[in-house]
C-alpha cells in the first residue's frame, strides 16, 4: 500500500517536472507565460469540475471559511503557476523548477513569524544551506558570473513564495471540506484572476491554433490528472517518504530541459541545485 502511494506521488511530481518543458515548448512557439498559466488552469478547472460532479455525495460541507482558504489557494496557484512560467522564459526550467522548490523554506518561514513552529538552530542551518544552494545556482556571489537574470531568480522564488500561499490555504480548506471541492472553487478563481490579466486575443487564438493539442496536455498533465494522482498517493502513504518522492519534479524537469532542450549548468550550478533539492528535502521531512 505504502509503495503504491508512493508511486502515485512520483507520477505526479513526473507530470508536474514535464509540464515545464511543455511550457518552454509553447513559449518559444511565441505564447505568453500568463496564456499558458491561464489554460493549464482552465483545463484543470475542467478535470476538477468533473471530478466534483461525480463525487457530488462525498464533497463534504461547504460553509464561508472553505470558500476563502480554496480562494487563496486558487490565488496562490496562480500566482505559482505564472512566476514559474515567467522565470522558465527569462532562465530556464531547471533554474525555475529548483527555485520554485524553496516553498518549504517560505512555509517554515511564516510559521516562525506566526508562532506556528519554534525557531532552532536547525531550522535556520537549512534555511542558511538554500541561501547557499541559490547563491551558487544562480552565480549572484559576483557580478561577473551572473548565470541567471535577476528576473528569472525573482520569479523562480515568487513562484515559491506563491506555492506556499497555496500549501498553506490548500491544507485549511481540506480541513474543512473535500478536495475536489477545495481543487474546483481554487481553479476557479484562478481562472478569474488570470483573465484579469491575461491578452484576450492571444487567449483566443490558442483555441484555432495549431498548438491547441500542447495545451490540452499542459492542463491534463499539469493539473487535472496529476493533482488528482497526487491526492490518491498522499492518502497511501506517510509524509515523510512522500516529501522526497516529490522532488522528483525538480529532477525531471531539468533532465527535459538539458536533455531535451539544449539547457547547460556548470558544475557550480549542479552543485547548488542538489544542495537545494537535498536542504529543501530535510526541511520537509523534519
Amino acid at each position: 500500500m505504502r509503495h503504491t502511494g508512493a508511486g502515485l506521488v512520483m507520477l505526479a511530481a513526473i507530470f508536474w517536472g514535464i509540464t515545464g518543458g511543455i511550457a518552454d515548448i509553447l513559449m518559444t512557439r511565441g505564447w505568453g507565460p500568463i496564456v499558458i498559466s491561464l489554460y493549464r488552469g482552465v483545463v484543470g478547472f475542467i478535470c476538477f469540475f468533473t471530478w466534483f460532479l461525480f463525487s457530488f455525495r462525498h464533497n463534504g460541507i461547504f460553509s464561508p471559511h472553505l470558500y476563502i482558504w480554496a480562494i487563496l489557494a486558487g490565488a496562490g496557484v496562480a500566482g505559482n503557476f505564472t512566476f514559474y512560467f515567467l522565470s522558465i522564459e527569462a532562465s530556464s526550467i531547471a533554474v525555475a523548477s529548483v527555485l520554485m522548490y524553496t516553498a518549504p523554506v517560505f512555509v517554515l518561514l511564516i510559521s516562525f513569524l506566526l508562532r506556528i513552529e519554534r525557531s532552532t538552530w536547525f531550522k535556520w542551518m537549512c534555511i542558511s544551506g538554500v541561501l547557499i544552494g541559490i547563491t551558487l545556482l544562480t552565480g549572484i556571489y559576483t557580478s561577473d558570473s551572473v548565470l541567471v537574470s535577476i528576473t528569472g531568480v525573482a520569479s523562480g522564488l515568487a513562484a515559491g513564495l506563491f506555492y506556499a500561499l497555496f500549501i498553506f490555504s490548500f491544507k485549511t480548506a481540506v480541513s474543512i471540506g473535500s478536495p475536489q471541492s477545495t481543487l474546483t472553487i481554487a481553479f476557479f478563481s484562478f481562472c478569474l484572476i488570470l483573465f484579469l490579466f491575461t491578452d484576450m486575443d492571444e487567449t483566443a487564438a490558442v483555441i484555432t491554433s495549431s498548438d491547441i493539442g500542447w495545451f490540452l496536455l499542459l492542463g491534463i498533465l499539469g493539473s487535472g490528472i496529476s493533482f488528482m494522482i497526487y491526492m490518491a498517493g498522499i492518502r497511501k502513504t506517510a509524509p515523510t517518504p512522500a516529501s522526497i518522492v516529490a522532488m522528483v519534479e525538480p529532477v525531471t524537469a531539468s533532465l527535459f530541459g538539458v536533455l531535451l532542450l539544449g539547457d547547460h549548468l556548470t558544475i557550480v550550478q549542479f552543485i547548488g541545485m542538489v544542495l537545494i533539492l537535498v536542504t529543501v528535502t530535510v526541511i520537509s521531512v523534519k
